[in-house]
């Protein structure tokens, strides 16, 4: 026999003395907003995250949702800064980020043709 309850069978080796019912909050409390003010008025540090310090820039770029057939993602790290450069020229010339990569490694290519 298995030591779980079963709703079917009798309770009277269930033990539920472990159970209670939750106590009444304290009358004497003061309010959430009396503590809230005392403990701003005593420079309390919060235990809330702190907002992050992520450039402005990058959070404000509108949603980019385009329909291109291109699959395949390519990840990269680099500044802020490159970033940046690559959604205003994308966005500049109303492109997606991947035209945009494109014409970046032809003009590169050609480039460095020339300098051979």
């Amino acid at each position: 026999m298995s030591t779980r309850a079963s709703i079917f069978g009798e309770t009277s080796d269930l033990d539920l003395t472990g159970f209670k019912p939750k106590p009444k909050p304290d009358a004497k409390a003061p309010a959430p907003e009396a503590v809230r003010a005392v403990a701003e008025t005593a420079h309390f540090r919060s235990r809330e995250a702190a907002p992050t310090h992520i450039s402005t820039n990058s959070m404000k770029r509108p949603k980019r949702l385009f329909r291109t057939g291109r699959n395949v993602q390519f990840n990269v790290k680099a500044l802020q800064e490159t970033v940046d450069a690559i959604y205003a020229v994308s966005e500049a010339q109303n492109w997606v980020l991947g035209y945009t990569l494109e014409r970046a490694i032809a003009a590169l290519m050609r480039e460095l043709e020339s300098a051979t």
